[in-house]
């Protein structure tokens, strides 16, 4: 009997111990992921009928010169993502659109697809374009286009913030590259094209530059106005919030007067 008594004697204090030990803190709530910035450009809101046509892959040695000619007869300002290659081989034609106000882009040095590249490999296509551009019209790009708009996340984060670009894709594609005629490329950009949009074509498809004087024309004579990708993205304006969906009111009954021979 002092035996049991002793045990229980002896177990009291460790239950007690036990009991009065504090509760874990309940857990934080954990907060919402953060949004990841959006840094490339397909569109942009604005306040009036403004547009910005670019133009990849050149300079083409003889249907860039056409481009150009055509361009100056509407005094149309466009934007050129130009391959690194191909300015090395004809600098004089880049110059010569610099020279008439036109906007120059990177456009990657061979045009690879630059999401199956090392970083390195990325960092060596940019910079190796960059200084050939730089080196023909005395400036550096400040846009660049991926080729086939492909980039990973993490070369979009370097790419904007160590080399300091503005990543423009687009949001009007006619597929001039597939070469399905001019009438199609031109009513496809007709379909197409809002304030605010930025228009893919390219400049190194004889079809491209044959569908441009009724493309012009007609965007012109739908009120629309050529910008340069730069200039439209100093034109965005904040898009505004949706209005609010007013609830229908309910039509009051008439009152329908006692008829005299009721």
């Amino acid at each position: 009997m002092l035996r049991k008594f002793r045990a229980l004697f002896f177990l009291v204090p460790a239950t007690v111990a036990f009991a009065q030990q504090p509760s874990p803190a309940p857990e934080k709530p954990k907060p919402p992921p953060v949004p990841e910035q959006k840094i490339t450009v397909s569109s942009v809101h604005v306040d009036g009928p403004y547009i910005a046509l670019t133009f990849d892959d050149g300079p083409n040695e003889k249907l860039t010169p056409r481009l150009l000619d055509l361009l100056a007869q509407h005094r149309i300002h466009a934007t050129f993502f130009v391959i690194g290659e191909n300015v090395a081989q004809h600098p004089e034609i880049l110059q010569r659109a610099a020279r008439e106000g036109h906007e120059i882009g990177n456009h990657s040095w061979s045009h690879p697809n630059l999401a199956k590249m090392s970083d390195d490999g990325v960092r060596s296509q940019i910079k190796r374009t960059e200084e050939e551009i730089s080196g023909a019209i005395g400036s550096r790009p400040i846009l660049l286009r991926p080729p086939y708009g492909s980039l990973t996340a993490r070369q979009k984060h370097f790419i904007h913030d160590d080399f300091g670009y503005e990543i423009i894709l687009w949001n009007v594609d006619p597929l001039d590259w597939k070469e399905p005629g001019p009438n199609v490329v031109s009513n496809r950009i007709l379909k197409e094209t809002r304030p605010g949009s930025i228009v893919l074509s390219h400049d190194i498809h004889a079809q491209t530059i044959q569908a441009m004087p009724a493309t012009l024309t007609e965007l012109e004579t739908k009120g629309f106005k050529f910008v340069t990708v730069s200039e439209l993205l100093k034109l965005r304006t904040p898009v505004p919030p949706p209005k609010p969906v007013n609830a229908p009111t309910a039509t009051p009954s008439p009152v329908v007067a006692p008829s005299p021979n009721g």
